[in-house]
């Protein structure tokens, strides 16, 4: 099974070997014997690619969960069960992974010294299954699935301006007002020209900037530029410190759902369970995420 998931994870028999430091014909003998025990196909090769079989990605699936289980029975008998160990994987997008996976990730490391994380902070949504990534943190509606999925709060998306700008171009008091200011858009919150509201309002508008990153969209809003959309986690500190005052509020759109997601369900390893506790605790508490 080790070897099968080193060559899933991997995508090829000789990078599985360099992995697990053995040679490519063991790597090659161990797969094929599998396959032959269970009388099924679990990959599909070539001399370009190897791909799961729709068998294979649940046989997969099931190997992970089982292997798991075997690390957490091991750790049980040696009596080290109570301390977490070995290496897993979690995933969120870039802006809220670094303010707010990043901390959980940073207190759990120095309180499990025998664990490592690797952190995927990328802007889309990873596949845990077929990626071999244990926990996610998502934003937005989860499709049907056989994951795991814990809520632990909400983003509301907001308008905001520095106090200054307000001053000199006025407060809007309707959507409609908005044509009149100047914008900033941040292409992952704001990809069209447009900003949508509840009841379906949409308003189109001429940003005056737009930027691949909240960050920068935030900072053109604090310096006073003009008014942007942002997650509300992304503006809480500049709020708090009054750089920013929030707008239209009353016409925002519904929130969305945050979750961390895994896979592993109630079959969670020490290391895994704790993670998640942790994580969830941490995003429960956040005032900006309610």
């Amino acid at each position: 099974m080790s070897a099968f998931l080193a060559v899933v994870d991997t995508e090829g028999f000789s990078a599985a070997a360099r992995k697990l430091k053995v040679s490519p014909s063991v790597i090659t003998r161990a797969v094929t014997e599998l396959e032959e025990r269970l009388g099924v196909r679990l990959l599909t090769r070539t001399t370009r690619f190897v791909r799961l079989t729709d068998t294979g990605r649940v046989y997969a699936e099931n190997c992970r969960r089982i292997l798991a289980e075997l690390d957490d029975a091991d750790s049980t008998a040696t009596g080290a069960h109570s301390t977490p160990k070995g290496q897993f994987t979690v995933t969120a997008t870039v802006g809220f992974g670094c303010m707010h996976v990043a901390p959980v990730v940073r207190d759990y490391l120095t309180l499990y010294p025998e664990v490592d994380i690797h952190c995927w902070f990328i802007d889309r949504n990873v596949n845990l299954v077929d990626e071999g990534v244990d926990v996610a943190v998502r934003i937005g509606a989860l499709p049907d699935s056989s994951l795991q999925a814990i809520p632990v709060g909400r983003v509301r998306q907001v308008l905001c301006a520095a106090p200054a700008y307000l001053q000199q171009h006025g407060v809007p008091q309707c959507p409609e007002d908005l044509s009149g200011h100047v914008i900033v858009t941040a292409s992952g919150i704001t990809p069209t020209p447009e900003l949508r509201f509840r009841d379906d309002l949409k308003i189109r508008i001429h940003p005056r900037m737009t930027t691949t990153t909240n960050d920068s969209a935030a900072a053109m809003a604090v310096a006073g530029f003009g008014i942007t959309r942002l997650p509300l986690y992304q503006v809480a500190p500049a709020l708090q410190r009054g750089e920013l005052e929030l707008l239209l509020e009353d016409f925002e759109r519904p929130a969305m759902p945050i979750h961390v997601v895994h896979r592993e369900g109630h079959n969670a390893t020490r290391k895994l369970r704790t993670f998640i506790d942790m994580t969830v605790e941490a995003l429960r508490r956040d005032e900006s995420l309610q």
